[in-house]
């Protein structure tokens, strides 16, 4: 083992010197560089095993600018770095990087919601607010344009059915979240609901576009509305001069209906259907 004449491959330990301020690596950097050496047999097994052994630093003044580094071009540094034992050759030939420049960017909050978010025949009555509108989040460049400039947070309660104001925590996205510091720890979400009451209401049927010798079953005069009503807007229902028309010109040709229709549809009514739904038309012989 004293003597100079061995040969051996060894993965010998590199680190990347920069300022980490403002600067941060996207992708993890190469740890080693495989290199061919010769020389004594005790200092090679040092080596080998990285014993005591010191890694050797790569300083990066301008790191977002530079993606790969050419093995080439560190070979006097590095043989400096391996005496006593000699370099022999440089078996890696390029180290990729990917380090982007860290800045700060004021991103929109938006409020992630699931169908089950509010309960049955519950709707919004207020559009959804937060507080603060936009959080300060610090990262690398590539990583901020990921996230599209918007920041989601998810309401996690469901069937919500009264108005709403809670604290809610923030956090990166898991996939991002090594990357991205907030200043912010949450938000206040708040907003307002209204429920819509399910009723049934008689209705009066007129005819309009109606030819002399058309008409439908004389005994069928009216109809059932079903509905859902905004809650604040009951009594405006029951004023409501609402009436089901059956036109004419709207006649399905095929098989000699006339669907019901409103007169007039207020804005606070949803969900609106008829019993029945259709009529059918009756033809009496021209004389």
């Amino acid at each position: 083992m004293n003597k100079d004449s061995y040969y051996t491959i060894v993965d010998y330990p590199i680190e990347f010197f920069y300022d980490r301020q403002e600067y941060m690596a996207v992708d993890e950097l190469p740890s080693n560089v495989r290199v061919e050496i010769h020389g004594n047999g005790w200092d090679l097994l040092r080596k080998y095993f990285r014993v005591n052994v010191p890694p050797f630093i790569i300083e990066l003044k301008d790191p977002s600018r530079q993606d790969v580094i050419l093995t080439r071009n560190i070979q006097r540094e590095l043989s400096d770095k391996l005496l006593p034992s000699q370099l022999t050759s440089i078996l890696t030939d390029s180290l990729k990087l990917n380090i982007d420049n860290l800045v700060t960017r004021k991103i929109k909050v938006q409020v992630d919601t699931t169908p089950s978010t509010l309960g049955k025949n519950i709707r919004l009555a207020s559009s959804i607010k937060v507080d603060p509108e936009y959080v300060t989040v610090k990262g690398p460049t590539s990583v901020l344009q990921r996230l599209g400039g918007s920041f989601s947070v998810r309401l996690e309660d469901e069937k919500i059915n009264k108005n709403y104001s809670k604290l809610l925590p923030i956090k990166a996205p898991k996939e991002l979240s090594d990357f991205l510091t907030l200043q912010e720890d949450n938000v206040l979400v708040e907003f307002e609901v209204v429920e819509f009451l399910e009723g049934n209401k008689r209705l009066r049927l007129k005819k309009v576009n109606f030819p002399d010798r058309v008409d439908i079953d004389p005994d069928i005069s009216s109809v059932i509305m079903t509905y859902l009503v905004d809650e604040r807007h009951v009594n405006d229902l029951k004023e409501a001069e609402l009436e089901g028309i059956l036109n004419y010109v709207n006649r399905n040709r095929q098989d000699s209906t006339v669907n019901v229709q409103l007169n007039r549809r207020p804005p606070y009514l949803e969900n609106i259907t008829f019993e029945p739904n259709s009529l059918q038309l009756k033809y009496s012989e021209r004389e």
